[in-house]
């Protein structure tokens, strides 16, 4: 039997904790290998290293390290790369039979560390050759953890889930943790960000305010244990932990004694001193966590944004840092989401050194490697302060519940990022964020994301530390990844193709035809053919083509160009049906080539097939559709408001209609067996393809509504055949009522009540008078207030109900900012907490040399209440009863009947002859 070789690992006594892990490391590997390995605190010198027989192993960060150092004065160790730095490494072999891990700092060193285990494991021993140097592109690479829940728990609000083992059971599963991080550890991510709406009640006791914490004693004692224990286990691996919360978001039991909100818009002096405590003691608690801030959503931002970073935030920071000796500040990350951004930025910068920024890349899905237009101005500005700048993929809204591996596509995303958006740094969302860390599949037990998107992480990552490998060499080294798992080269080679094929089809289809590119909408729950044909009506997120999408035409455009015979710019609603059609033919012929060799992993295997067939079935349930869309705006333009004519470009719609809702049948009976549900997030923002994600969370509870939809368009075209119009048709014409008003009391001293009318003054200090109002609102009692102040500061309203209202508030038609702007659930998760997001009339009162304006309805129970709609101006156009419902129109001539939904949405009344 021959002896083991004996190899020697020096580490220092006093060696940072990456070190050591790093050369754990590698003594794993050489143990594996068949060496004999012995660890020594010893200091070498480059005069006696050699008197250690046999192989040796020095690591360490080249700044600091006595013998790394004098190799390099020597000459002995020189670098045919660039020295490294940071997070970069150099591994050498040098006379005397002694290997060099030189790191550029600390988790520089443990990359090394890990480049050579993987080199030993790989070959079975050491190299006799090694010069080998790398380094990361981007400064900041890791993935998000959420604290989150897929269902709100009233009395609280979206995001706000007291931290504790009920709620989070796998938070306290230490295991799973060493797992994902050791995966980390692997992709070379130096960050994990955890996110919560407000995690300071759960992780900190304040003396001053002992009813904010939202858990028990036993709760809290845990809860700081399995934090403190997380971030020193990701220091140990090189790993930033950083904790995320929202602004001004409070504890339920801090807001029942102050008589407060849960949400805040604007700053309170217990508000800020409660946050000012809450940050100060995190920060003597958990000194080597980083903070993540979102300043938008409930804190109006663009108000208040600038004072609340840096007198509230920063104060927290710097109070809790008094007591601790620290070299370095505690980095902050200050996420550009609903709020400017930039004057936050700009302001902070001078007063705090560790700043990082970060925004979307695609929006809430993925969508495009060629983002542009405003976004890419943001990103692009944000990357040129003096600070790292951070591009995060969000939510993946158009991906989920499927599996997504095109590593093709990724790489140039992550190039696209760099090079477009000139980002340095990667912020990435899981799959299936709000239902973490569980997968959607029906499976026993429930399906890990780590384990199920293992590609999905490996990939991003892969290129966000190097985004400009060469695509060839790539094929090859994915092909060996997914062999590694399914048993064969062969296996793997297909594999490869249909997640390739099958990965550009979801993000074709949502940045041609959706309606935004936000978590408003669930996409692989299809779209109805209002949605498609009459987008307006659901308040589309231009950003979604203008900014994620090449340039390109939306059906409208399309049908409009087509028609007038001009010729089409850009990616067109045809050329996206023949590219997603052919893309999931060829990863539909893919899947099955790879079944026969697959050797290993069959159950999973069977699971990705299923979805590579669900995604070929949701894209012929949207091309089918879209054709179908196609004819029925052809026979609006043709027919121009004469419904009985034109009927054949109505007929012609039939079959691609009928093979659309075939497909989707297909669909929902295919995800019947393998899905839990479509959308993470089951809430009332979940909108499209239907209001409330908890209802409307899986494809067989969508099925029955678009069978309908299809019999309604059956019905409606057989009674145009008749010479018959709906009942809609008839209903757009019918007279006018007013809204019924509800009784109020304005209490604000600075605002005053006046009778909407044609001629009115509509504000208090400038010359604004309505040159026409609707029928509805003539004669209303409307409020009025100084435009001035409006877009000065914002207004501020405080209005007594005597009765459930709803009150209309007036927003102008114009994208300049001295006037309010309508909120969205793409920026604010709670926009339409109280309804009113469309407008039930549009240009519902016209200005003279002014744009017109659109009158929202918001409900608001009976009491009093104060309004804070943010900076702009805008108008209070009325306060009416809660009930009846409002009938909304287009006060400007285009009613419902010119938007078609007649067509596919039932009604009671009877049709009316027109012949």
């Amino acid at each position: 039997m021959t002896k083991a070789m004996k190899a020697t690992i020096a580490v220092p006594a006093d060696a940072a904790p990456r070190l050591r892990f790093g050369a754990g490391l590698i003594e794993k590997a050489l143990r594996a290998a068949g060496y004999d390995v012995e660890e020594t605190a010893e200091t070498w010198s480059i005069s006696d290293y050699r008197r250690i027989e046999g192989p040796k192993i020095v690591v360490g960060d080249r700044r600091t390290n006595e013998l790394i150092r004098e190799l390099e004065e020597r000459e002995v160790l020189l670098y045919h790369t660039a020295p490294p730095e940071g997070e970069g490494f150099y591994l050498a072999r040098l006379p005397g039979d002694l290997y060099v891990v030189a790191g550029g700092g600390d988790t520089g060193a443990l990359y090394g560390c890990q480049e050579l285990a993987a080199v030993v494991a790989a070959r079975g021993a050491l190299p006799d050759e090694l010069a080998f140097g790398d380094a990361p592109v981007m400064k900041l690479r890791g993935p998000v953890v959420p604290l989150q829940l897929t269902k709100v728990e009233p009395p609280r609000r979206t995001y706000e889930y007291p931290i504790t083992p009920g709620r989070f059971p796998w938070f306290y599963d230490k295991a799973l943790w060493i797992d994902h991080l050791d995966r980390l550890l692997d992709y070379r991510c130096n960050v994990v960000y955890v996110w919560s709406g407000h995690p300071f009640s759960s992780l900190v006791r304040l003396p001053e305010y002992p009813e904010a914490l939202e858990v028990t004693e036993d709760e809290f004692r845990l809860n700081a244990e399995t934090f403190r224990w997380l971030a020193e286990e990701c220091d140990r691996r090189g790993i930033w932990l950083v904790l995320k919360f929202y602004n001004i978001h409070i504890p339920l039991p801090f807001a029942e004694k102050h008589g407060l909100d849960l949400h805040q818009p604007k700053p309170l002096p217990l508000t800020s001193d409660y946050y000012i405590r809450s940050i100060a003691a995190f920060i003597r608690s958990f000194p080597n966590v980083g903070l993540m801030v979102c300043l938008g959503e409930a804190l109006q931002g663009a108000l208040y944004g600038v004072e609340w970073f840096n007198e509230t935030i920063l104060t927290g920071v710097n109070e809790g840092l008094k007591d601790l000796d620290r070299k370095e500040l505690p980095p902050i990350i200050v996420r550009a989401h609903a709020i400017p951004s930039e004057k936050v930025m700009e302001a902070a910068i001078p007063k705090y050194a560790n700043l990082f920024t970060e925004a979307k890349y695609n929006g809430e899905s993925l969508t495009t490697y060629t983002p542009r237009g405003r976004w890419q101005d943001i990103h692009r500005h944000l990357s040129s302060l003096h600070s790292v700048h951070l591009f995060n993929v969000h939510i993946l809204a158009n991906l989920e519940p499927f599996r997504y591996g095109s590593p093709s596509f990724i790489q140039k995303c992550v190039q696209a990022a760099k090079y477009r958006l000139e980002a340095n740094g990667i912020h990435l969302y899981p799959l299936f964020y709000w239902d973490w860390p569980y997968a959607p599949d029906k499976a026993s037990p429930r399906l890990l994301q780590l384990e199920r998107d293992w590609i999905w992480f490996a990939a991003w990552f892969r290129y966000a530390w190097n985004p400009d490998l060469d695509p060839r060499t790539e094929r090859a080294y994915w092909i060996g990844k997914i062999a590694e798992r399914y048993g064969s080269a062969e296996a793997g080679e297909a594999i490869l193709d249909a997640y390739e094929a099958s990965g550009e089809n979801a993000p074709q289809l949502l940045r041609r035809f959706g309606i935004t590119e936000g978590n408003r909408q669930t996409m692989s729950l299809g779209m109805t053919m209002s949605q498609l044909t009459n987008p307006e009506r659901y308040r589309p997120w231009a950003e979604l083509w203008e900014c994620q999408a090449p340039e390109g035409e939306r059906l409208d455009v399309f049908v409009k160009r087509e028609l007038a015979g001009e010729p089409h710019i850009g990616e067109t609603p045809l050329d996206v049906i023949e590219a997603v059609e052919r893309h999931a033919e060829k990863a539909e012929r893919a899947i099955v080539r790879a079944r026969p060799f697959v050797a290993s992993g069959r159950d999973e295997f069977e699971r990705l097939a299923a979805d590579i067939e669900a995604i070929g079935l949701m894209t012929r349930a949207y091309t089918h559709k879209v054709r179908a869309a196609i004819d029925i705006l052809t026979y609006k333009a043709l027919a121009a408001g004469d419904y009985a004519s034109q009927v054949e470009r109505l007929e012609a719609a039939v079959p691609h209609f009928r093979e659309s809702l075939a497909q989707y049948r297909k669909l929902t009976e295919l995800t019947e067996r393998t899905y839990l549900y479509a959308n993470s997030m089951q809430t009332p923002q979940r909108k499209v393809p239907f209001p409330d994600g908890e209802a409307y969370r899986h494809w067989k509870d969508c099925l029955p509504l678009y069978e309908a939809e299809f019999d309604v368009f059956l019905q409606r075209l057989e009674s145009l055949r008749a010479g018959r119009l709906p009942a809609p048709v008839v209903e757009s014409v019918r007279p006018i009522e007013r809204y019924a008003p509800a009784a109020f009391v304005l209490h604000s001293p600075d605002a005053e009540t006046y009778a909407l009318r044609k001629q009115s003054k509509l504000f208090t200090d400038a010359d604004l008078l309505a040159s026409n109002v609707a029928e509805e609102v003539d004669g209303a009692t409307a409020i009025r207030f100084s435009c001035d102040a409006a877009i000065r500061d914002g207004v501020h309203l405080d209005i007594e109900l005597k009765e459930p209202a709803r009150i209309l508030v007036g927003y102008f038609n114009s994208a300049d900012p001295q006037w309010l702007k309508v909120p969205n659930l793409e920026e604010n998760t709670h926009a339409d907490d109280r309804g009113g997001l469309s407008p039930v009339l549009k240009n519902g009162v016209s200005v003279f040399f002014q744009p017109s304006v659109n009158i929202h309805a918001f409900l608001y129970e009976a009491g009093r209440h104060r309004l804070v709609f943010g900076q702009g101006a805008y108008l209070i156009a009325g306060v009416v009863k809660a009930d009846p419902p409002l009938r909304a129109r287009d006060v400007a001539g285009a009613g419902k009947a010119e938007d078609l939904d007649w067509l596919f949405e039932a009604a009671d009344e009877a049709e009316v002859s027109v012949r």
